[in-house]
């Protein structure tokens, strides 16, 4: 076998294979045993007729085309292998010559992992955030927590802010209600800011029992294009007004959520949670700019099946996400002004595909040059944590002994340990 590579580009190669007649013989009888398993011959069963015997009953051409499948088959794995090349996909065939049992000339292109040049990865300008809590984070929490233990006492009074009421509503556009505008015995807190401006100011001063129109106007950024800057009617009824009874903050408050002794205690312990996940939220920005730098300072080539594949990854985790949210991915799409699906995909989409793919192969080379790898009881630990993680759900823990599911750990593995030599080879 005689083969010669043409790189076509930095992602894409083409082998020219020649086989003689040494290499089609072999194929042929590859073909033969194959055959002889499913004619008849009289005077054998079935599947056990001798290949020199089925040579003799076997359609000529049958024989030639089963042993070009297979002539062409071995070749091009062989090929691709003896030349240390690794294909992404299958390798387009094209025969240029095929004389049965004498010659076959043939080209087997692919699209290939390119060859990523790392820059100076050691001289990284990305720093950590200094991540500082404030007395207002402290006490944004206490307050969250005060309004869960609240006491609400129905009043007959005007509505304030800071009450809980109960309405009923009807939103309507040009006379016709819409989409979402409608509630029935919906629980609001005045001055929360969840509803468009207007609505909840208009509830102020209101008493149980009313019914009124609020004349509102959506933002010009609404997230619903038919709604964007729309003047609209809301009929509402208030059903009811409860006071916000706060318990007070007092020792006896932060005995009752938990382990703590006094205010201070408490205070101490929530100041600590936010520390530790601003340090946490700090961290993972670091990692992110650190990869995004390594990206820019090296030569990372992008296969367009790599950058495809992760394009139909992202549309699928969108498409489920807004699914959640109770959104279309076409009201996604018009509400961010794309004029199409293909636009969407050919701009926003397809920068983060690339982005990503940019990403895994530059750490992957990183991994390869600072001899990363890991190891077994690593990996051990980490399947261990995952079927903890799962245990009241015994089809997952089964999952996680299947290679697949293994092999996946250890590619996370291995790219969160390859991020974290890159965040310490850069350390301030």
């Amino acid at each position: 076998m005689k083969t010669t590579v043409k790189h076509l580009s930095d992602t894409k190669v083409e082998l020219t294979i020649t086989l003689g007649k040494e290499e089609l013989e072999a194929a042929e009888q590859v073909a033969l045993t194959k055959l002889a398993k499913e004619i008849k011959v009289p005077g054998f069963r079935k599947g056990n007729v001798p290949a020199s015997v089925a040579a003799k009953h076997v359609d000529p051409a049958m024989l030639g085309q089963q042993t070009l499948e297979d002539a062409l088959s071995k070749a091009v794995a062989d090929a691709y292998t003896s030349e240390k090349i690794q294909a992404l996909d299958r390798p387009a065939v094209d025969v240029k010559t095929y004389v049965p049992g004498s010659e076959l000339v043939f080209t087997a292109e692919a699209e290939i992992l390119p060859k990523v040049t790392l820059g100076d990865y050691k001289k990284l300008k990305a720093e950590k955030a200094k991540a500082t809590v404030t007395a207002k984070d402290v006490t944004e929490i206490i307050d969250r927590m005060r309004q869960g233990m609240a006491e609400k006492k129905d009043v007959e009074r005007a509505a304030k802010n800071g009450d809980e009421t109960i309405i009923d509503f009807v939103g309507k556009k040009d006379g016709v209600a819409f989409d979402g505008g409608t509630g029935k015995d919906y629980p609001l807190t005045l001055g929360s800011g969840s509803f468009i401006p207007g609505f909840e100011e208009g509830i102020v001063g209101k008493k149980p029992g009313e019914t009124f129109d609020l004349e509102v106007t959506f933002p010009a950024d609404y997230h619903a294009a038919d709604l964007k800057g729309a003047k609209v009617t809301f009929t509402t009824t208030l059903k009811a007004v409860k006071e916000v009874v706060l318990p007070e903050l007092d020792d006896k408050f932060a005995a009752s959520t938990g382990s703590f002794k006094t205010v201070d205690e408490l205070k101490a312990d929530i100041k600590r949670e936010i520390q530790a996940q601003k340090d946490r939220e700090a961290g993972e920005k670091l990692k992110d700019e650190l990869v995004k730098q390594l990206v820019e300072v090296s030569t990372v080539p992008v296969p367009d099946i790599l950058a495809k594949d992760q394009a139909e990854s992202i549309e699928r985790d969108m498409t489920q996400n807004l699914m959640y949210q109770g959104l279309t991915l076409e009201q996604y799409l018009e509400n961010k002004g794309f004029s199409s699906k293909e636009e969407w995909l050919d701009t926003e989409v397809k920068d983060a595909a690339t982005k990503r793919v940019q990403a895994g192969l530059v750490l992957a080379e990183l991994s390869k040059v600072e001899k990363i790898e890991a190891t077994t009881k690593e990996l051990d630990e980490h399947v261990s944590l995952y079927k903890k993680q799962y245990a009241n759900n015994p089809q997952m823990v089964a999952q996680f002994d299947q290679p697949e599911a293994r092999r996946d750990i250890a590619n996370r593995l291995l790219t969160e340990k390859t991020v974290d030599r890159l965040v310490e080879l850069n350390a301030k």
